[in-house]
């Protein structure tokens, strides 16, 4: 790993000049935030200002990482813990892998806090954030939750025409089933609400832009033209096209 690379703090990466021991929610929060999102690399021995200035124990320093993110983290992700010497100085490289069993939580100093990454900043979910690092963990998708609205309450016109033309047969009852478009009991999935004909969905739009040649020009207002779409999957699809 090429140390120097990665200084200045990004979204995948943080860097703290020394390990604050009295303060373990500095870079604990970095932790919980990298496994809520993509992973990420924190690294002890780098300055705010990128000085690289090494650590003075890094044994110690790593023993202490490792005994605090038992105590503060929860559940514990998993992680690689490493030292980088750099023009002489002792690094510690803290690789934190994206987790499934999200959210992953900061639970010291009474709290319980999941954070996730804002550019180069650890900040706490808010909560759309939190409810959808719930429903990963549990292995749920929007798709599958309940809708709001009845599956008899909606018609599946456009959906059953682009069937019968893909397959060359009618849609019956137990392809929604196998679909997940509803359950075993009737019951509508979001899924079934985004693919029917005019679906409820007041998220499920589409917007498209026309731009002045093949790339869009930084700092130009290039655009000849530009359109919104509100309508169920199947129709978007036509009309984006």
């Amino acid at each position: 790993m090429d140390i120097k690379k990665l200084i200045g703090e990004t979204t995948e990466y943080d860097k703290k000049g020394m390990l604050e021991v009295t303060k373990p929610k500095s870079w604990c929060k970095c932790i919980s935030a990298f496994a809520n999102g993509r992973g990420g690399t924190l690294i002890f021995g780098i300055t705010d200002d990128d000085r690289i200035v090494g650590l003075e124990d890094a044994k110690k320093d790593s023993e202490i990482i490792s005994e605090q993110i038992k105590v503060n983290l929860d559940p514990i992700p998993d992680y690689n813990l490493d030292f980088a010497e750099v023009d002489g100085y002792i690094l510690i490289v803290l690789e934190v892998y994206a987790g499934d069993e999200t959210p992953y939580y900061y639970i010291g100093n009474k709290e319980r806090t999941a954070f996730v990454r804002r550019g180069n900043q650890s900040v706490p979910a808010d909560r759309l954030t939190l409810k959808k690092l719930v429903m990963k963990g549990a292995k749920i998708t929007y798709d599958s939750l309940p809708a709001n609205v009845g599956f008899k309450d909606l018609s599946f016109s456009q959906l059953r025409a682009a069937f019968y033309q893909a397959a060359g047969t009618s849609m019956s009852d137990e392809d929604f089933v196998s679909f997940g478009i509803v359950d075993q009991n009737g019951t509508l999935a979001n899924a079934g609400a985004l693919l029917a004909d005019d679906s409820p969905v007041r998220h499920s739009r589409l917007f498209c832009t026309r731009w002045n040649g093949l790339t869009m020009a930084s700092g130009l207002v290039d655009a000849i033209d530009d359109v919104e779409y509100s309508d169920g999957l199947v129709q978007l699809l036509k009309k984006i096209l």
